[in-house]
């Protein structure tokens, strides 16, 4: 905010249209501009003081109290300016009631600072330089000028640590902070250097020789406490703000551009404008096809061309609820049409009926040969499956390409990649159809306005196409976007059109059961606690286990000792009271996300749970599902496990799992050749066993159960590159210990050490990693000065080459088997795939082969110097199949 005031008094007067003052606004505007031209950051946020008193009113009432009231041409121009933060450029702003904006800085410097992360504070405010340290500098953008350590110094005369001890004698006249009255700049940082701190100052003030210096330290001792405690700002404000929820976000061009007319910025829209040049985008020379004649002629010329963007608009995301509204068609970039068929407002002009409209182009949209683009096409083809018609031609996707040219990119959404690629800002969807409680459905829509914004959705595809597929030949990534991601989407939209048969009275008797069994463990709970409490509450919670049951604490929040599951774990080798809240706790969240919520997502028309599977989400390449989210469903309890059992095949079928075996740790051994992990695997040995009698010291044959579940460990803790730390809580041994255990590992399997030394090399000097099907991932931040960072890249490529090459190898399996079980003759139909396990719903009769020609096509899709293995199951359950 203090930003927002110079700046009012840094520029002339000036309004716009509606006589709104403005001056405030534009510097702060400008004033982020230059920050990100000049920083680039990752992340960032704006941080703002609340309205209302904070701590230091309450501990100090005359803090503040001297402060004029702003200027009224300012006052307005406040919750401007949290609008350019937040609608402008899509910052994210911070503020907490009872904390000033300065403890909501120090709160986040000092976390990231933990972290190893480097923070610009932007400010030139005093009050903010006791923050500055290694990794917390400051900037001020109004004088172009950074402050660090030695800045500090030079205006204070101490370092940073030492700068709220300073400012506890001298006060603050801007604050109303007292200090210590008749001790000014020139002598604190003097008494402050020879004593240590206010703390100690105040501890030998008879040491002082000068009497009446010594007399006015003794009489404002209690001031000069007091106003440390004002001028430190506070580093322990409950703000939950998270790195990756400040993480820089592209700002909405078209909504950057709505607020800069809003003020009447003119030279700001006309920057924008020189810097993004809409190349050709005109959308008043998109055409509306109002009847069938118009509407054949379109699709003559799509005939012609042989390619063509192809966009439906509908009623909503939700595939089987969706009524098809319109559609769009583009040729070559600039041109453009739109099909109303279904638009619903008074006055709404006549349209071609949905029923012709869509049997006229179903010709198109069913010919092979005729090339359609699209972005997220497996969202309109089963639109259209809903209308009976089998899209064919449908190969190229804007979406798919992006993510396959850049899976870290930070959007593969289609307003993103205009604004990257074309230099051009589309129009939102928000801006078509309004928001909040305002907003209609796309039938409700103008049929003009919606021409502009579905025209130009086919012509900035359109346009894509000519950017993007040049790239993927050229960047080697052809074939993986043309042979796996393009032919997966037949797959996913016939997994996802099947859906999930589920037993709702299955899941009713669990949730009576669970909810039985937590109202036991609570009852347990209340009588060790001593009397009921809330134990979702960690207030509560702390005061039973630290202050009733007196259990040791351990890490400290800032609401207290922590009580999350680890600590709790830690806990529960003491008191049996801690193992019960884990118990509770396990059971409560099956209830909530699975059991209860579960049912409520079956759809009405087939009974069936029907999952969205998402290609252009993880790094790795590997799939994810959402709506609910199939691939989370808990495996490793027997709790967990037995929610599978509410997924069923129909009658007289069954549930067919094809679940590959170890399988990273086998492409671990084909991609570093190490020779006795191959070896292994070739021999059918046990690989987890192996690294148990090595840890151990014993033979592969003596064994137990429990250290080959920490051979187990071990071996896929190397994949993930996870340290000694994290290693030793995992299997309960010290960091030191389990050091050794991965040194071990890397003595016995020295050609893996090798390799991940070689990825990171090369991955270092070419900027990215690439699969064993050429899937590149980029980690740009392989070179980063942040330790913290950098770590993290390193252990990302090694880990994707594994990961992302099981991820393209399950892809490859799961089209082959969907070409193979039709040609076949089976009925079996695949419905789920789950990290590396695909599971198919078959009739009876034809189990036993769908497993056989299941496993052979998932050990055969690549060949590998050791065998892929497949382990395969059938049962009436999920669970009984897993």
């Amino acid at each position: 905010m203090a930003y927002v005031f110079r700046a009012f008094h840094a520029l002339p007067p000036m309004s716009n249209a509606r006589g709104m003052p403005t001056n405030a606004v534009l510097g702060f505007c400008r004033m982020i501009l230059k920050l990100k031209k000049s920083f680039h950051p990752r992340y960032i946020a704006c941080v703002n003081d609340a309205s209302g008193p904070t701590f230091r009113e309450e501990i100090y009432p005359e803090y503040k109290a001297n402060r004029k009231e702003p200027d009224p041409e300012l006052v307005p121009q406040f919750d401007l300016c949290r609008r350019a933060a937040t609608d402008a450029f899509n910052l994210p702003v911070l503020e907490l009631k009872g904390f000033e904006a300065d403890d909501i800085i120090a709160t986040l410097a000092r976390r990231f600072a933990r972290m190893g992360i480097d923070t610009v504070i932007v400010s030139s405010d005093k009050d903010l330089m006791q923050l500055v340290d290694d990794h917390v500098s400051m900037w001020d953008p109004m004088k172009d000028r950074a402050i660090g350590r030695e800045q500090v110094i030079e205006k204070f005369g101490v370092p940073p640590e030492l700068v709220v001890d300073v400012q506890a004698i001298i006060g603050d006249s801007t604050d109303n902070i007292p200090g210590v009255k008749g001790v000014g700049e020139k002598t604190a940082p003097g008494l402050i250097q020879e004593y240590g701190s206010l703390e100690k100052l105040l501890e030998n003030t008879g040491r002082i020789e000068k009497k009446g210096l010594r007399e006015k330290l003794e009489a404002g001792r209690e001031m000069a406490v007091l106003s440390k405690k004002l001028a430190t700002c506070r580093d322990d404000v409950p703000l939950k703000a998270e790195l990756d929820e400040l993480a820089a976000r592209e700002p909405d061009p078209a909504r950057m551009v709505a607020f800069f007319r809003e003020m009447d910025f003119t030279a700001l829209i006309r920057e924008m404008s020189s810097e993004d040049d809409y190349k050709g985008f005109r959308r008043d020379r998109y055409e509306t096809v109002l009847d069938e004649k118009a509407l054949k002629a379109v699709l003559d010329e799509v005939r012609k061309a042989k390619v063509a963007a192809f966009d439906t608009e509908t009623t909503s995301l939700d595939e089987l609820q969706a009524e098809l509204v319109g559609f769009s068609l583009s040729t070559k970039p600039g041109k453009a049409w739109y099909v109303p068929v279904a638009h619903r407002y008074l006055g709404v002009p006549a349209q071609i009926p949905r029923d012709r409209a869509l049997a006229l182009l179903r010709p198109v949209l069913e010919d092979p040969e005729i090339l359609k683009l699209g972005q997220n096409v497996k969202y309109d083809r089963r639109v259209l499956l809903r209308y009976g018609i089998h899209c064919r031609g449908f190969d190229w996707d804007s979406m798919l390409a992006s993510y396959v040219l850049d899976p870290g990119r930070r959007s593969h959404g289609l307003d993103q990649l205009a604004f990257d690629f074309l230099k051009h800002k589309m129009l939102s969807y928000q801006e078509v159809t309004g928001t909040g409680k305002h907003q209609v459905t796309f039938d409700q829509v103008e049929i003009p306005r919606a021409t502009e914004y579905a025209a130009e959705d086919a012509d900035a595809v359109m346009r894509l196409y000519g950017i993007l597929d040049p790239r993927l030949k050229s960047e080697g990534v052809l074939d993986l976007f043309s042979q796996v991601e393009m032919p997966l989407v037949d797959v996913l939209i016939d997994m996802e059109e099947r859906g999930v048969l589920v037993d709702t009275g299955k899941l009713a008797e669990m949730s009576q059961e669970f909810g039985r069994r937590m109202q036991e463990l609570l009852g347990r709970i209340y009588g060790m606690a001593g009397g009921e409490f809330n134990v979702d509450s960690p207030k509560q919670l702390q005061t039973v286990l630290f202050e009733r049951l007196k259990l040791p604490t351990a890490r400290k929040t800032k609401t207290g000792y922590s009580t999350d599951q680890e600590v709790l774990e830690k806990l529960a080798e003491e008191h049996e009271l801690p193992r019960l809240l884990i118990d509770y706790r396990g059971l409560s969240k099956l209830k909530g996300t699975y059991i209860d919520a579960l049912p409520r997502m079956v759809n009405a028309k087939t009974g069936r749970i029907h999952t969205s599977f998402n290609q252009a989400v993880a790094e790795t390449g590997r799939l994810s599902s959402s709506e609910p989210n199939l691939q989370n469903i808990p495996a490793r309890t027997e709790d967990g496990r037995r929610i599978r059992e509410a997924f069923i095949a129909p009658k007289d079928s069954v549930l067919v799992s094809a679940d590959y075996s170890q399988v990273e740790l086998r492409i671990l051994a084909h991609v570093t050749g190490d020779p006795a992990l191959v070896a292994a695997y070739r021999d059918g040995t046990d690989i987890h066993s192996l690294t148990a009698a090595e840890m151990y010291g014993v033979r592969p044959e003596e064994v137990t159960r429990e250290q080959r579940g920490a051979g187990k460990t071990i071996n896929f803790s190397v994949i993930y590159g996870i340290g000694a730390q994290s290693l030793g809580k995992s299997l309960d041994v010290t960091p030191k210990e389990a050091q050794s255990y991965i040194d071990a590992y890397f003595r016995r399997y020295a050609g893996v050490k090798a390799f991940f030394d070689r990825t990171v090399e090369e991955a270092r000097t070419n900027g990215y990693v690439t699969t064993l099907l050429g899937r590149r991932r980029y980690l740009p931040t392989l070179t980063s000065k942040n330790f913290q960072e950098r770590s993290f890249a390193e252990r990302a490529a090694c880990n994707t080459v594994i990961q992302g090459t099981a991820a393209d190898i399950i892809k490859v399996a799961m089209i082959e088997l969907y070409r193979k079980l039709p040609v076949h003759g089976f009925k079996a139909r695949m419905i789920l795939q789950v990290h590396d396990e695909l599971l198919f719903e078959a009739p009876a009769a034809e189990a036993e082969k769908v497993r056989k020609i299941a496993a052979e096509v998932m050990s055969s899709v690549v060949k590998l110097d050791v065998p892929l293995l497949v382990e395969t199951k059938a049962a009436r359950d999920w669970a009984g199949a897993h």
